[in-house]
């Protein structure tokens, strides 16, 4: 367990998936499929003409550093999930592909108020979705491949749905609807915008998360603490900016903090996201992509899992990003010296983290994942 695995083994263990966004996730082969059936017109770019094209048109564009350009690759995978039949496609196969991945359980977000413009109402955007993923899950069974997943509705937090979003999540918790999130580009979006709905969520014992401290810093991630009262924070990497090591900022000194970690200095703000184990839902490609960390080696994200944080690893968009659970746990691998136990750790960390009830996770985490990784150990 302390060995670096091959790659095989990465493949093969039982992975937990909390950040990944449904309209992120898309099969190229799917998007030019829908895009021609919809008659919507794909990127002016001579590599869009076929799928594979695609794919590299996607994560091309989103390697410019900045999110809000990152965010406008979406423009194409939304347009076409407008109507039932894209959507539950789209919503099955994104199960198909995770549980080929070896995610045993993943809870998928997407936002119901951006699949509006093909006449479908708000609570058949839902119910379709959730038609999907059954159907997904279905098949997967079928080819021996147990995986659970759950959504998480997602209001933008640029417009004004964040309410009447929140009250869909409540009113399908039972049809496996796990929570609600904010997401969007974040400067100038503050989520005390949406007190109201975040209000609402905590008299109704509902779960939501808030896309916080990616592409804004501190203050996000306060006011989606302090303010709103959200149970995990998306993303979350900023956090380092309240650390230092020797009074420096503590990415200035990665190397020395990662060789004496008891010397890391905590901020009131830091100290408390790790006291109260609030997870951080990390997804490092993305976070290359966008800006919010220099490199994969450099990443936050073995600093946070040597001051144990509640670190999770996540995909965030599988499309755009060109990546799996298998990718990122590997480059994790390679670039930062991670080892099966530190994998083993991180997947356990998601799992206790997710809007799951506490005996269903449990048994997850008793009975999948601590013998799944035993038997690759071994």
């Amino acid at each position: 367990m302390t060995a670096a695995p091959t790659r095989d083994l990465i493949h093969r263990a039982p992975k937990v998936l909390l950040h990944d966004h449904l309209d992120g996730g898309l099969r190229p082969t799917t998007v030019f499929d829908l895009a021609a059936a919809a008659g919507h017109r794909l990127p002016v770019d001579g590599r869009a003409r076929t799928p594979m094209g695609l794919a590299l048109w996607f994560r091309d564009s989103a390697d410019s550093g900045s999110l809000p350009r990152y965010l406008e690759t979406f423009e194409h995978t939304v347009a076409v999930m407008q109507t039932a039949d894209g959507l539950h496609r789209v919503a099955r196969e994104c199960v198909l592909d995770l549980a080929d991945d070896g995610v045993i359980y993943a809870e998928v977000r997407y936002a119901p108020e951006l699949h509006l413009t093909g006449g479908l109402t708000l609570p058949e955007i839902i119910e379709t979705v959730n038609a999907g993923f059954r159907a997904g899950e279905d098949e997967a069974a079928a080819l021996g491949q147990r995986i659970r997943v759950r959504t998480i509705l997602t209001a933008m937090r640029h417009a004004d749905h964040a309410r009447q979003i929140a009250e869909l999540a409540v009113q399908y918790r039972d049809d496996e609807v796990a929570g609600f999130d904010i997401a969007g580009a974040e400067a100038g979006h503050r989520p005390s915008r949406h007190l109201a709905a975040f209000e609402y969520l905590r008299r109704e014992n509902a779960h939501f998360v808030i896309h916080a401290g990616e592409a804004y810093g501190l203050p996000s991630i306060w006011e989606a603490i302090q303010l709103c009262g959200c149970d995990r924070l998306g993303h979350g990497v900023r956090i380092v900016d309240d650390l230092t090591f020797d009074g420096a900022p503590v990415m200035t000194r990665l190397d020395d903090a990662l060789a004496e970690p008891s010397r890391v200095e905590f901020g009131r703000l830091a100290a408390y996201v790790r006291d109260r184990r609030i997870p951080l839902e990390m997804c490092p490609h993305s976070n290359v992509q966008t800006g919010a960390a220099e490199s994969i080696a450099t990443h936050p994200i073995t600093l946070l899992k040597a001051l144990r944080f509640r670190v999770t690893l996540n995909t965030d968009n599988r499309l755009m990003s060109a990546t799996s659970m298998t990718q990122e746990m590997g480059a994790l691998v390679r670039e930062c010296g991670w080892t099966m136990a530190d994998l083993q750790w991180v997947t356990i960390n998601a799992m206790k983290s997710a809007f799951l009830p506490f005996d269903e996770r449990l048994a997850l985490i008793d009975h999948v994942i601590k013998p799944g990784y035993a038997a690759l150990g071994a």
